[in-house]
């Protein structure tokens, strides 16, 4: 890892953004807070998580649409198969099409707390293949999918995991948005496989700045993300210094983006967490410019 910041990126650069649902009003104040303040960094769009087998999926289409309503930024709806059968999934899909969404993060989703192994719904959609290939013919979507530089936790192996990235572009989708990670090495290498597999789709990297790295950690366990040895030396025993560890992390995260901006990388996914602090002062470093109005989809 070098530690030198490189010169801003030109304006080149696509950053998108990832949040998840309010669950109350304390934190859907903070949310509208983050959006206001990201909005004048004019994403291509931003994304709203679905959570476990559909729990938020009235939070997600509200929080979705009111973006795309009052913010007049495009806005991603993610959308899993977890607990949901065909029609009631083709109604949502529906819902968002009346209500001027257009874009979908088509996932399989991760099972509820406590169910261990996905279980398809009997009547419902076998895996995201299928999804993607339903909302592609119903027409009018533009689909993202989600890949994983180091491999799905439950792939068969690498190789099966970029097959199963290569049917779900047959299928339908557009771009695929990566499962964080912090090796610029990682994406790099996956990026040639994946073109090597004839997958031509944008692959964008997702970036996650460290706000608690305890949970980091537990996340990147969950989804088979490695952190280096560096990293955890750095982020060591700054949970307790919020302060020195945002500025750590925005640090980090823009040499990451920067690096992989050398080797070609033009489009970025942050994952904001709800918090806009860090996300902003990632997009300063790299010289994202800032604008008074905002595009309407």
């Amino acid at each position: 890892m070098s530690h030198c910041i490189i010169p801003p990126l030109k304006d080149d650069l696509a950053i998108s953004f990832e949040f998840f649902p309010p669950t109350g009003p304390k934190s859907e104040a903070r949310l509208w807070q983050t959006l206001e303040k990201l909005a004048p960094l004019n994403p291509d769009f931003v994304s709203v998580t679905y959570g476990a087998g559909g729990t938020t999926q009235d939070r997600t289409f509200d929080t979705v649409t009111q973006i795309h309503d009052d913010l007049a930024i495009p806005a991603a709806s993610h959308l899993t198969i977890v607990g949901a059968t065909r029609s009631e999934i083709n109604q949502l899909l529906l819902d968002y099409k009346a209500a001027g969404i257009s874009r979908i993060l088509a996932l399989r989703g991760d099972p509820p707390t406590g169910e261990g192994r996905f279980k398809a719904h009997p009547n419902g959609f076998e895996d995201s293949i299928a999804l993607i290939e339903h909302i592609s013919n119903m027409g009018g979507f533009d689909i993202s999918v989600a890949a994983y530089p180091e491999t799905h936790p439950r792939a068969l192996s690498p190789q099966a995991d970029i097959d199963y990235l290569k049917r779900k572009m047959d299928a339908g989708a557009s771009r695929a948005i990566t499962q964080f990670f912090f090796d610029a090495d990682a994406y790099l290498r996956f990026r040639d496989k994946v073109e090597a597999a004839g997958i031509s789709i944008p692959i964008l990297p997702g970036i996650l700045p460290v706000t608690n790295y305890k949970r980091v950690a537990g996340f990147a366990k969950a989804c088979g993300a490695s952190i280096p040895d560096w990293f955890h030396s750095i982020f060591n025993g700054l949970d307790e210094n919020p302060k020195l560890r945002e500025l750590v992390a925005v640090t980090v995260a823009s040499e990451l983006v920067l690096q992989l901006k050398n080797e070609g990388v033009k489009d970025f996914h942050i994952y904001t967490l709800n918090k806009w602090e860090s996300t902003e002062a990632i997009c300063n470093v790299l010289g994202v410019p800032q604008i008074s109005g905002r595009r309407k989809t």
